[in-house]
């Protein structure tokens, strides 16, 4: 992921993992930074637990408490067909055919919202098989976030254990 101050013109780069099992209304997802500082995102069964360890703090809440309403941004594409980005966004602009850097051929659109949103518009890359490989957020004030899948391993066993942390007493609990 790399997220863009346009004030400062600087960027600040993160890498991790990510698990993703679908789920009707609640996927299952860990999201497992490693750089430039660990933090581990969980949700599963509709809570999410957000770890930092070098804070020792956990925030934990219900997964619909975030981005509701009509501003969820990226997060909102995640689940949703062409037909229901269509009816949120209107029709893709900027369509075009793009090979990513590692060879990944990609279909390239961008969405603007129909309604006030904190972000100007979205960009996605979705590769052959109908998977998001890439998206980028540009908010109102020009800063962005991208978020770039690398080296999928499609439809793999993901043990449900993956999506639990299993955290010591001593670390502090805040409701999100």
């Amino acid at each position: 992921m790399e997220k863009y101050n346009s004030q400062l013109r600087d960027k600040e780069t993160w890498s991790g993992i990510v698990l993703y099992i679908p789920a009707a209304g609640n996927a299952f997802v860990r999201l497992e930074w490693n750089k430039p500082r660990h933090e581990i995102l969980t949700t599963e069964n509709g809570n999410y637990m957000l770890y930092q360890p070098s804070k020792a703090i956990v925030y934990v809440g219900r997964t619909n408490s975030i981005g509701k309403g009509n501003d969820s941004g990226v997060l909102a594409l995640m689940n949703m067909s062409a037909t229901q980005l269509r009816t949120r966004f209107g029709e893709f602009q900027d369509v075009r055919e793009e090979t990513l850097w590692g060879g990944v051929a990609t279909t390239h659109f961008k969405v603007f919202p129909k309604v006030a949103a904190s972000y100007k518009y979205i960009e996605a890359w979705v590769d052959n098989e109908g998977m998001p490989v890439q998206t980028k957020m540009v908010e109102k004030n020009d800063d962005a976030t991208t978020v770039r899948l690398t080296n999928l391993a499609k439809n793999q066993t993901i043990p449900l254990d993956q999506f639990k942390q299993n955290l010591d007493s001593s670390v502090k609990r805040v409701k999100g």
